[in-house]
């Protein structure tokens, strides 16, 4: 007996032994790919920050006077009440939008829920110039009043009070859409149950309805101040000094060292802010936790209220959207009647070849914006896995450099390629790779946000069931998360495409030789006060901007109806 039981034990096998770190261990191949790659976008993203540091390291001692000078602290107030005013007017402005265009019998709702989120598509530097040809001392709202009013002067417009009219009426769809995905997710459930304890629709709103729609005011918060700190048009336009207009101005005198110490303190600053978005978002969860699907929520009844929703949404979309396309209309009618086209291109003898020779610029618009927002949520799907599925330290550091990179201005951007191309990548300097390349660091924030949100409402409990049928991570991912997922990620990828489209100092600097973009056309002209010949660009770029937006709407009607 004792002779068969050990004869039936295996001899020992020598154990292997791994030279791999405890944390590498656990790592699949898959996740090893993920984490690759979100150091490699990291990298090129921290590209910006080390040309900024060589620079202010190099030049120490003009960048110590920079930063110790009057001027530069009174540039940091103004930027700081800029972009806390703009942010804070824009979540008054987009919260009640939201809640009237979803949750509420306010009639022709599906037709203002478009027309409140069409300014998204104007430029600020755009907008600018034409709120500025308005609204200025002397401009066409002056000259229409004299007659009958004897008004020989309007109030001042440059400075901060155009900078803080055109930064929130073209910024506040970002914080509109966020929280109206929210209502649209929101379970009815939740204020039936406070209504039913007694508790007032208006305490239920400010209970229950406020801090489950926190974590999308503070998301469209976050990229509205974000925004707001790295936009050039409207503050150069509109003259009002912010870190953007100094920095570039720095650069144009070739002072190099004093705009990268400017650079490096708007980084700063975009750091303390995205800290203070990290805290305030909190630890609270706001999924559903029953079983089922949500009901659909039954619209409010708006009543003697019916009213003054209607005057309220229709005054936002009439100066945020019905001025600035008038203005538009007036001086392309301007531009029409003088015949811009001889003017405005050359070789041009009519209107009509003027327009037709639109056609490769918009050609180059739209195929870079197209080929930069596709590489924008390819890199950025990496990052949003991590952060989402496997939250830490690492997932959090990754977040946290791409949402920093929206804050560096294009022309920082640009100007650190042009550094590092010359130097040392000269075959890739003024190219279509370097033009995408920079696209990414500018927008991929926007990529990262939107692919987080999709896959924060994939249950992982999917995952793990086709982990537990023997599916690797990687099969797992293709054939169940990716295809939950990808409408979140085409909508993301609409958003960068559009805002690629309005760029304008990266696309000045770095486009390719011999090709002309819209925004470039734009800017040279308004630059030069020629608002007229600025105006059939700007219609072009307007329009191919809103293909997006289109498209998301009617994607959206098309699975209302399923």
């Amino acid at each position: 007996m004792a002779v068969n039981e050990l004869s039936s034990v295996r001899p020992l096998q020598p154990k292997s032994i791994s030279f791999k770190p405890n944390w590498l261990r656990h790592w699949s191949p898959f996740q090893a790919i993920l984490v690759g790659s979100a150091v490699l976008v990291t990298a090129l993203i921290l590209l910006v920050p080390a040309y900024l540091l060589l620079r202010t390291v190099t030049g120490w001692e003009n960048a110590a006077q920079t930063l110790l000078r009057l001027q530069t602290w009174q540039v940091l107030g103004n930027t700081v009440i800029l972009a806390v005013s703009v942010t804070l007017a824009t979540a008054v402005l987009a919260v009640p939008l939201a809640w009237l265009t979803t949750c509420t019998t306010l009639p022709g709702r599906r037709l203002w829920s478009i027309l409140v989120a069409l300014p998204l598509v104007i430029p600020s530097y755009v907008a600018a110039y034409l709120f500025a040809s308005l609204l200025t001392p002397k401009g066409l709202l002056q000259q229409w009043l004299y007659p009958a009013t004897g008004l020989e002067r309007l109030p001042a417009f440059y400075g901060f009070p155009g900078a803080f009219l055109v930064l929130t009426i073209i910024s506040y769809p970002f914080t509109y859409l966020t929280v109206r995905a929210a209502f649209k997710r929101m379970d009815p459930a939740l204020t039936e149950a406070a209504r039913s304890l007694g508790v007032s629709p208006r305490r239920a709103f400010f209970r229950v309805t406020l801090p489950y729609l926190r974590p999308s005011i503070l998301a469209g918060s976050l990229l509205v101040s974000l925004y707001v700190l790295r936009d050039f048009g409207a503050v150069t336009m509109l003259q009002y000094s912010t870190f953007t207009r100094i920095i570039y101005n720095r650069y144009t005198g070739y002072r190099l060292d004093a705009a990268a110490a400017l650079a490096l303190v708007l980084v700063a600053l975009t750091a303390v802010i995205l800290i203070f978005e990290h805290k305030s978002r909190g630890r609270a969860r706001y999924g559903r936790t029953s079983i089922g699907a949500a009901r659909r929520q039954q619209p409010v009844q708006l009543g003697k209220w019916t009213i003054p929703a209607l005057a309220f949404v229709g005054s936002v979309v009439f100066v945020a959207l019905i001025v600035p396309a008038g203005g538009l209309i007036y001086w392309f009618w301007r531009g029409w009647q003088q015949d811009f086209g001889v003017k405005m291109l050359d070789g041009a003898s009519s209107n009509t070849a003027a327009l037709t020779s639109l056609l490769e610029p918009a050609w180059h618009s739209f195929s870079a914006s197209f080929l930069g927002a596709v590489l924008a949520m390819t890199l950025a799907l990496p990052i949003a896995i991590l952060v989402v599925r496997r939250p830490g330290r690492l997932s959090q550091f990754f977040e946290k450099v791409t949402y920093a990179s929206f804050a560096l201005p294009g022309i920082v951007v640009a100007l650190a390629f042009v550094f590092f191309g010359i130097n040392y990548a000269t075959s890739f300097y003024q190219t279509l790779p370097m033009l995408l390349l920079a696209y990414v660091i500018l927008f991929i924030p926007q990529a990262v946000g939107a692919e987080r949100a999709s896959l924060m409402q994939v249950s992982p409990h999917l995952e793990e069931a086709g982990r537990s049928l023997g599916q690797r991570p990687s099969s797992v991912f293709r054939r169940i998360t990716l295809p939950l997922v990808r409408p979140g990620i085409i909508a993301g990828g609409a958003l960068v495409f559009l805002t690629a489209m309005k760029e304008l100092p990266a696309t000045l600097i770095l486009s390719p030789l011999g090709a002309n973009f819209l925004s470039a056309q734009i800017w040279t002209n308004i630059n030069e006060a020629f608002f007229a010949r600025a105006a059939a660009p700007t219609l072009l770029l307007i329009l191919l901007s809103s293909i997006p937006l289109a498209w998301m709407t009617l994607r959206e009607k098309n699975n209302g109806k399923r």
